[in-house]
């Protein structure tokens, strides 16, 4: 345990320094591949089933009817619903929206802010003449699990542009994920790094690797799927701190960092998770 503390404080004091967005990747890959030398780093993208046989058998089990699969239906019917001026999603994306989660998110030069899927998608809707739809669960959630069902298998493709707009970006969401808060002071990195692998109390964490490429989500807490925004509301309500608004820039910030740190894995989402 010593050793690992020691592990994780050297690669905080690393990752705060003035690494580039690669190096700090490379250098997260490099921290679990010591922590976990048996273990083949893909493997985290399937988050706790990774290191629990008996919880990925019974997952395994559950994906063979898997309980994401009436939103995917449900979000490919909407996908390809035109709107009411006959446009519809796929004119907003590239490739027509098929095969492209991978590159979400995205910095926008224009705005010169950090765009994810989700915001993307409902900016096609007000572009459209569209209400925007509610960003944690329900139609945007499905939506962006078919999207991300066509996606299955890209390998994640996040970049940060040479702008020092999108660099600010990309650290702002690292330092938010190295920074403890809340009421019980915890950091993002204390669950899942530190203690990555770990029972605490009944749940076993998964690793920051490899996070952010099954979202969106079904859990059976939530009974529903849901998208990462509204996870990370969970998680600062977890250590009592108050949480920020889904598609905050704060959030958008924290999934760009997240999601680069997922460079080069594979998409697997929609997933199940407890």
């Amino acid at each position: 345990m010593k050793k690992l503390l020691i592990a994780c404080f050297l690669f905080v004091a690393m990752a705060n320094a003035y690494a580039t967005p690669e190096e700090d990747r490379l250098a997260l890959r490099e921290f679990f591949a010591q922590r976990f030398p048996d273990l083949d780093l893909n493997e985290m993208i399937n988050g706790l089933y990774a290191f629990d046989e008996g919880a990925r058998e019974q997952w395994l089990e559950m994906e063979e009817f898997p309980p994401y699969e009436i939103a995917i239906e449900a979000g490919e019917e909407t996908f390809k619903e035109p709107f009411a001026n006959g446009k519809s999603y796929a004119d907003c994306f590239e490739n027509g929206g098929i095969g492209i989660r991978q590159n979400y998110p995205r910095f926008d030069t224009d705005s010169g802010e950090v765009v994810t899927l989700e915001e993307a998608i409902n900016r096609c809707r007000t572009d459209n003449g569209e209400e925007p739809l509610p960003w944690l669960t329900g139609e945007l959630a499905n939506i962006s699990a078919y999207m991300a069902y066509t996606s299955r298998g890209n390998k994640m493709n996040v970049v940060v542009p040479d702008d020092p707009r999108a660099l600010a970006a990309y650290e702002a969401g690292k330092e938010y994920y190295y920074t403890r808060r809340g009421q019980l002071e915890f950091a993002c990195e204390n669950y899942h790094m530190q203690s990555a692998g770990n029972l605490l109390r009944a749940d076993r964490m998964s690793g920051m690797l490899g996070q952010a490429t099954h979202w969106p989500v079904y859990r059976s807490k939530w009974g529903e799927i849901g998208t990462l925004h509204k996870r990370f509301q969970e998680c600062n309500a977890q250590v009592r701190a108050k949480p920020y608004e889904a598609q905050s820039p704060v959030y958008r910030n924290l999934e760009y960092f997240l999601s680069y740190m997922s460079n080069g894995m594979e998409l697997n989402g929609p997933a199940s998770r407890r």
